[in-house]
């Protein structure tokens, strides 16, 4: 029997039914929301075939386990990798834009990246099985949709994984505060994954040994790091400017 969970949010539970709606099991609505969003909003689940329900608020507010719902919950079928990164990789018709994320144990700042990374066109985020949050109703809000559509493979060997991205001729950029030159300076291919650790500790020794190249992002203030999805959306957008170039 497939694993199901729990999704909230206008646009995460829209992302999920123009993805994939069969996996929508049943949408329930605040029965006290009869605004105009929460009118277009019913309209789309019921085009979209999928069962609506209008309930009480301190329902969705028990289903959501305190979070910020906005009215809207979903029960969903948990969704499943259409297809493994090597599938990915050998489909793309243009150079891989790839993030890696060593140590995102938030789920905050997961759901940041999925949709920093979405918003840059990556083509996938990978993390570690042991070291890393996986996809929930947390990270799907604050993903805002992007967890529905952007894939996230979590490997068992993430050494084993960026050796195999080498094989395919894909750099391995890290982000390393101590490195020599900054991400404006150095020479960054295309074809490209940029590997980001945990805001403080960084990535992990084997992964940092891993990269082709360490570059810094240059701070002009007086904070010392970023938060990952910061990082993140700056690493991603300097590949797409490039690239625009």
């Amino acid at each position: 029997m497939s694993a199901e969970r729990v999704i909230f949010g206008f646009h995460t539970v829209l992302a999920r039914l123009r993805a994939d709606p069969k996996s929508v099991m049943e949408v329930f609505l605040d029965e006290s929301r009869k605004d105009a969003r929460a009118k277009d909003f019913a309209a789309q689940v019921e085009r979209a075939g999928a069962r609506l329900m209008r309930v009480a608020a301190a329902r969705l507010e028990g289903m959501a386990g305190g979070g910020r719902h906005q009215g809207v919950v979903a029960r969903v079928v948990a969704a499943t990798q259409k297809q493994t990164l090597e599938e990915l990789l050998e489909g793309l018709q243009v150079p891989p834009l790839l993030l890696v994320l060593d140590g995102i144990t938030d789920p905050h700042n997961l759901g940041a990246c999925l949709r920093v990374a979405n918003a840059a066109g990556a083509h996938a985020v990978i993390a570690p099985k042991d070291h890393a949050a996986g996809v929930n109703a947390t990270v799907s809000k604050v993903a805002s949709g992007a967890a529905e559509i952007t894939p996230y493979f979590m490997v068992t060997n993430l050494a084993r994984t960026l050796a195999d991205l080498k094989d395919r001729n894909i750099w391995i950029v890290g982000s390393d505060e101590r490195a020599g030159k900054t991400l404006f300076e150095a020479d960054i291919p295309n074809s490209v994954a940029w590997v980001l650790g945990a805001e403080g500790p960084g990535m992990r020794r084997l992964t940092r040994e891993s990269c082709d190249l360490l570059v810094k992002i240059p701070m002009q203030g007086q904070v010392e790091s970023l938060n990952a999805s910061v990082a993140a959306g700056i690493c991603l957008f300097e590949s797409v400017r490039r690239r625009g170039a």
